[in-house]
């Protein structure tokens, strides 16, 4: 079988665990969270460059076959679906690859009002006061203010995802690429789906948005967030009071590029 492979990536908390669920509900489809792959993918690609000694036997060909192999031999026959969906922030940073390896894979970036993400995750670390989180390597110490410039720097875990963001939206591969906004998702979650299986030329399925199933409670655990990956069984927006301060609220509150059409030049479809 000759499996099709698209992926998930865009902002964290964001709506790309709920987007997999929804999605795998599909018995044709597999979707996840985050996982391995982006990581190997990176690793390999750097021990293919001119850094090994042995480069010069490496030509392109290989090096991609050797990066398509990843995917083929992770998604083995333990998965049965004729479709996978990858999830991985860093997808967003690595188009012009993934688009000379999978010509007719598409990238769904889920997108969010970035304020309402470092609140999120504010939420998280005061809900699990007792176990300092992955998200900030562990470390107890800090305050809203110092997690939230961690959050955001070009190598946090916001930062770099809204940095990859942006290259992929304003670089030359954006035929293969949607933007999915949270608020849709969780708002009017038919028209999102809808619009999924459109742009990725796969027939409807019909799919039960008040009976979702999801569980990554011993990663979440492990991680020292529990509830990091926890999807709500029905579909619905739900009223929401940040816990941000003011200020560090409107730090973000102008960063959704993706809602001025006249900040996408090339026509990137955003749902």
């Amino acid at each position: 079988m000759e499996r099709r492979f698209h992926f998930i990536s865009g902002l964290p908390r964001s709506g790309s665990t709920l987007l997999a669920a929804i999605l795998s509900q599909n018995p044709r489809l597999h979707a996840g969270m985050s996982g391995p792959l982006g990581g190997a993918f990176h690793t390999l690609l750097g021990e293919l460059s001119g850094r090994n000694e042995y480069s010069v036997f490496i030509s392109d060909a290989q090096r991609q076959r050797m990066l398509r192999g990843l995917f083929d031999t992770y998604y083995g026959a333990e998965y049965s679906a004729e479709m996978v969906f990858d999830t991985n922030r860093s997808w967003c940073s690595k188009l012009p690859q993934l688009r000379e390896l999978f010509p007719q894979g598409k990238v769904i970036a889920c997108v969010r009002h970035v304020s309402w993400i470092i609140n999120s995750i504010e939420q998280l670390v005061r809900k699990n006061a007792f176990q300092p989180s992955s998200l900030f390597n562990y470390q107890p110490g800090g305050t809203v203010y110092s997690r939230s410039e961690g959050l955001a720097n070009g190598e946090g875990l916001v930062g770099f995802a809204y940095n990859a963001l942006k290259e992929a939206f304003y670089g030359e591969d954006t035929a293969n690429l949607m933007l999915l906004r949270y608020e849709t998702l969780v708002s009017n979650p038919a028209r999102a789906i809808a619009a999924v299986y459109n742009f990725i030329g796969e027939k409807p399925y019909a799919h039960d948005f008040d009976d979702i199933s999801y569980q990554a409670e011993e990663f979440d655990l492990r991680a020292g967030t529990p509830g990091l990956h926890t999807v709500r069984k029905k579909v619905e927006a739900h009223e929401r009071t940040s816990v941000l301060p003011p200020d560090v609220f409107r730090r973000f509150e102008n960063d959704m590029f993706w809602l001025d059409p006249a900040l996408n030049p090339r026509g990137v479809l955003v749902v």
